[in-house]
């Protein structure tokens, strides 16, 4: 199994946790480079930003057009990683398909509990249920950025997947963008989180990262300026 060295800091988490505090106030967040390089501006983030800030708030309504694209045709098991406040792991369920949400935030799996929602917490580079066995991961809203390094977390899905399960990639607006960096999350009222390892990749750069985990982009779908990517095995 492949396992994350060193366990970074996840997403938002340390610091003034802002992400916690949006994800209970469903306010604004904007992801601010730590070291280097043009990044995001570390000012905190005005409503109507939309380049910059994320709307927490979307996390946790019902997902939209474009998320249910992502579970056409799909039998399950899914496996939706970085789940936030489970918008994915509801519309699942909704299906009728077993599915089980991942995140490492404890008040985002407290927030989907407390909706009924089957919900784990803990890093996807952790031992899980059902080793093998899930034919869909979820990586959405930008989650293959998580720990900085996209080709290993996308060998780390690979391991969990059947033989012919797929994962689907929400990639970066840019095609060519690959990027690596050390960030923090804002708030709108300027509190800030520990750095972090992140990552942006693009559909085009993807490929790259797809072919050095064992993986091909099989398919690539657009809705609403949303960018997907479907990856199976080689």
């Amino acid at each position: 199994m492949t396992i994350a060295p060193d366990r970074p800091a996840t997403f938002g988490s340390g610091g003034a946790e802002p992400y916690a505090r949006a994800l209970r106030h469903e306010g604004l967040l904007q992801l601010v480079r730590a070291t280097g390089g043009a990044g995001r501006p570390a000012s905190p983030p005005a409503a109507g930003d939309a380049d910059e800030a994320f709307d927490v708030a979307r996390w946790s309504a019902d997902a939209d057009a474009a998320d249910l694209t992502t579970l056409d045709d799909e039998t399950g098991p899914v496996l939706d990683i970085g789940c936030g406040p489970a918008r994915m792991v509801r519309a699942a369920v909704e299906r009728g398909l077993t599915v089980l949400g991942l995140d490492v935030s404890p008040t985002a799996v407290a927030m989907a509990r407390e909706a009924g929602l089957p919900v784990a917490g803990g890093s996807v580079f952790d031992p899980l249920p059902r080793e093998g066995q899930w034919n869909l991961a979820l990586l959405l809203d930008g989650n293959v950025g998580i720990g900085g390094d996209p080709t290993a977390l996308l060998t780390r899905c690979a391991e969990i997947l059947t033989t012919t399960g797929s994962i689907v990639v929400e990639t970066a607006p840019e095609a060519t963008l690959d990027d690596s960096y050390e960030a923090h999350v804002v708030d709108d009222q300027g509190h800030a989180s520990a750095t972090f390892p992140w990552a942006e990749v693009g559909r085009e750069a993807l490929h790259r990262h797809a072919k050095r985990s064992g993986l091909r982009v099989a398919q690539t779908w657009s809705v609403d300026g949303r960018t997907f990517c479907r990856l199976r095995a080689r």
